[in-house]
């Protein structure tokens, strides 16, 4: 056979030597330094898009949308707290903090939140006046860092929330280059101005639940036993840290998977530590369970929510509220195509958030550049983001009364089927079309 008539077969590319992987070693080798990013982790995980809904037939009634109420508010903080916390809607804006965020943002998530009859959260470095004044509902995040921590915006705020980890990075600190730390920021911080910083991973005075406990107390009697007091994770170990977290007080706990995460941190951290929200759900509410807490200590689930199906399905798998971040981002107009040309310009593209940590955003959210800064309208911001708020409660709804619920509360994992094996055993609730649940009961 002629040379030129040998059939000719296709270069093939390694799967684990990938395009992504060979930029990377390509990256490092270069440079000598590891990477970091903010925006959670991007890897292909299972999730809340391999779970349906059972909608109700024949052996399930549905309930009429124009006629029949499906109530959608939740109560936090039930357990201790003189004032608990009352909310229209089970989902919350999660702590993203300013320095992270412009002020113009922080302000138009207050702003957001409040019209949704929902709690905005401040993230490190402290409570800012824009913030706090549009906030009906605000949590405090107490942190390891400290970062602009006063006992006086503790009394201020209407809940507190401890944070002991967080999904994109649970065993480790968030960083904040120096290019964000603007005078009013190292000021909020105690920081010099323009260094970078990075987040302490563990809380200076305490190293394990006896201590919790003890802080705990400590921020009751700060605060007169009226602010509910919140416990924040990283799913890791979600059984033995809801537990531990509930014995040591908490009023809620909030749990963060590893699609989670604003903040910027080493990628390799981000991709590789933490678990998703759809395998950490279920062990947390079984372990709430098991102490007779579900319920009464509120569970909070965060990490990839995105629309209302994502909502209905973690509230049926046992949690009593979400939590978003990213998406919130998104909501105000980040990423947002219309900027295209100036994320190309620094090596990136709408959708990607490879840009969070650097300061340059050019829709005026995560930056701390005045001129930035400006082109977000917090009146306008705070208007988009209430909108994506009703639509995911109007979502949530729909799929409740199609499974016959008078409030969202009301699912449960009975109304949920799995699409693959991982996600059955992660969810424990059947693959769809059996009564088979991969690994049985065990945590």
């Amino acid at each position: 056979m002629d040379a030129e008539n040998i059939p000719q077969t296709l270069p093939r590319m390694s799967a684990t030597f990938d395009p992504h992987s060979l930029a990377e070693i390509r990256r490092a080798a270069a440079t000598g330094i590891y990477d970091i990013r903010g925006g959670g982790t991007k890897r292909k995980l299972p999730h809340f898009d391999d779970l349906l809904f059972l909608g109700a037939s024949v052996s399930r009634y549905p309930l009429e949308g124009y006629r029949e109420k499906c109530a959608t508010d939740v109560w936090l903080g039930t357990r201790f707290a003189k004032k608990p916390i009352h909310l229209k809607i089970p989902v919350t804006i999660a702590g993203m903090s300013f320095g992270a965020l412009s002020g113009q943002a922080k302000e138009a998530l207050g702003r957001g939140a409040t019209i949704a009859g929902t709690s905005t959260t401040t993230g490190d470095g402290g409570m800012t006046p824009e913030e706090r004044g549009q906030s009906e509902t605000l949590v405090y995040q107490y942190l390891p860092s400290r970062y602009g921590m006063n006992p006086d915006d503790l009394r201020k705020a209407d809940a507190i929330e401890v944070v002991v980890g967080q999904g994109a990075k649970p065993g480790g600190g968030g960083m904040l280059l120096g290019q964000k730390i603007s005078d009013r920021v190292a000021a909020m911080r105690n920081l010099p101005m323009g260094i970078d910083q990075r987040s302490a991973c563990r809380h200076p005075d305490w190293t394990g639940p006896d201590d919790l406990e003890i802080k705990i107390e400590e921020l009751r009697e700060i605060t007169d036993w009226e602010k509910p007091i919140y416990v924040k994770v990283g799913a890791t170990r979600p059984y033995y840290d809801v537990a531990l977290a509930v014995k040591s007080g908490a009023d809620v706990v909030v749990l963060d998977g590893m699609q989670g995460g604003t903040a910027a941190t080493q990628d390799v951290f981000i991709e590789h530590v933490g678990i998703p929200i759809l395998a950490a759900i279920r062990p947390a509410v079984q372990a709430l369970q098991d102490l007779g807490m579900h319920r009464k200590v509120q569970l909070i689930v965060s990490g990839g929510i995105r629309n209302g199906a994502d909502v209905a399905k973690a509230l049926a798998l046992g949690a009593d509220a979400v939590a978003i971040g990213t998406a919130a981002l998104v909501a105000l107009g980040d990423n947002d195509p219309v900027h295209e040309a100036e994320y190309q310009a620094m090596g990136t593209t709408a959708g990607a958030y490879d840009d969070w940590h650097e300061g340059r955003d050019p829709a005026g959210i995560t930056t701390q550049d005045p001129a930035l800064a400006s082109r977000l309208d917090p009146v306008v911001a705070g208007r988009r983001l209430a909108n994506y708020l009703s639509v995911l409660t109007l979502e949530a709804q729909t799929i409740a009364r199609a499974c016959g619920k008078s409030h969202l509360h009301n699912l449960e994992p009975e109304d949920l089927v799995a699409l693959s094996i991982e996600a059955a055993a992660m969810a424990r609730v059947p693959l769809a079309g059996t009564d088979w649940i991969p690994g049985g009961q065990g945590l």
